[in-house]
C-alpha cells in the first residue's frame, strides 16, 4: 500500500513535469527552437493566479480567476512571439536559445519584485480534502493532477488530429515553406502555438501551486521537464508526457529505496542512459527527409 501510495504521488508530480514537457515540445516543433523560459512561464502563471485568487491579493473566485490567468499567459505567450521570437528569424538557433534564457531569469526578476521571494501556495477548492480508497489515502489536489492532465493531453490530441487550425500547426511544424504555399499563415500559427504553450505552462503551474509552495526559483523546474522531454522524445507529444510521468515516479522510489539525495539526482542519470542507448527518446520515431 505504501508503494501505491508513492506510485499516486509520483504520477501527481509527473503530470506537472509532463506538461512544462508538452510546452517545450508544442513550441520546439513550431520554430525548431527550445524555449528555456517554459518552466519559468510555469511559475508565472502559478503567481498570476495566486495574485488574483489569494485574499491578501485580489481575493477573486478561483473558478473566475482560472479562465484570467489563462487568457492572460496565453497573451503573454503570442507577445513574446511577435516582439522577441520573430525579431530573431535568421539567426542561429543558439541565438534563440540564449534569448529564452535570459528571458527566464527576467521573468524569475519580476516575479521577485512583484510577489516576493518566499514561498506561497494557491488558495483552492480542493486545499485539504481527502479521497479515502480503501487503505489508501489520496489528496484531492492529486487526483485532479492526474485527471486534468489526462484531460488536457486528449483535448490537445484531438485539436492536432481532427481540426484544421490542429492540421495546419501540424504542417507549418514539418515544413514551413511548403506549408505558406498551401496558404497556412506561418506566422500566425507560430503565435498561435506560442499562446498554447502559455495555456498549458500556465495550467501547470496552477496544478504545481495547488499542490505546494511556489516562489521565484520554481520556475529552475523546467530543467527538470526538458530532461523528461528529451527521455520521452523530444518532438514527440505523447512521449514529452511519458518522460514526465516517468521522472515523477523514479523520484520518490529513488528516495525510498536509494537515500534521500539520489531523487534529484536519478533523472538526470536516466536521461545519461537514455542518450547513451537511444538518442532519440524512448518513445520518439525517427523519421528520414526525402530530399
Amino acid at each position: 500500500m505504501d508503494n501505491l501510495q508513492l506510485l499516486i504521488s509520483g504520477l501527481a508530480n509527473g503530470c506537472v513535469y509532463g506538461l512544462i514537457a508538452l510546452g517545450f515540445v508544442l513550441i520546439y516543433k513550431a520554430t525548431e527552437a527550445v524555449n528555456f523560459a517554459q518552466g519559468d512561464l510555469m511559475m508565472l502563471g502559478a503567481f498570476i493566479t495566486i495574485g488574483l485568487t489569494n485574499t491578501e491579493y485580489m481575493g477573486l473566485p478561483f473558478w473566475m480567476a482560472l479562465p484570467i490567468s489563462l487568457g492572460l499567459m496565453a497573451v503573454l505567450g503570442y507577445l513574446l512571439d511577435r516582439f522577441l521570437i520573430r525579431k530573431m528569424f535568421g539567426e542561429s538557433q543558439t541565438s534563440v536559445v540564449i534569448l529564452t534564457i535570459a528571458l527566464g531569469f527576467v521573468i524569475r526578476f519580476v516575479a521577485g519584485l512583484i510577489w516576493g521571494h518566499e514561498p506561497q501556495t494557491l488558495q483552492n477548492p480542493l486545499a485539504g480534502k481527502e479521497l479515502a480508497l480503501g487503505g489508501l489515502v489520496l489528496g484531492m489536489e492529486d487526483v485532479a493532477v492526474i485527471v486534468v492532465t489526462v484531460l488536457l493531453t486528449w483535448s490537445l490530441y484531438v485539436f492536432f488530429s481532427r481540426t484544421k487550425m490542429g492540421l495546419a500547426m501540424q504542417g507549418a511544424s514539418q515544413n514551413q515553406l511548403a506549408a505558406y504555399y498551401m496558404g497556412v499563415p506561418v506566422k500566425q500559427v507560430q503565435g498561435l502555438i506560442w499562446a498554447l504553450g502559455g495555456v498549458v505552462a500556465c495550467v501547470a503551474g496552477i496544478l504545481f501551486a495547488a499542490k505546494g509552495s511556489v516562489d521565484p526559483a520554481t520556475g529552475l523546474i523546467g530543467i527538470k521537464a526538458f530532461a523528461a522531454a528529451v527521455i520521452g522524445g523530444f518532438g514527440s507529444l505523447p512521449g514529452a508526457l511519458a518522460g514526465g510521468l516517468i521522472v515523477g515516479v523514479i523520484e520518490p522510489f529513488a528516495s525510498r529505496y536509494i537515500a534521500a539525495g539520489y531523487s534529484q539526482i536519478a533523472p538526470y542519470a536516466l536521461l545519461l542512459a537514455v542518450l547513451i542507448f537511444r538518442p532519440h527518446g524512448l518513445f520518439s520515431q525517427v523519421r528520414t527527409k526525402k530530399v
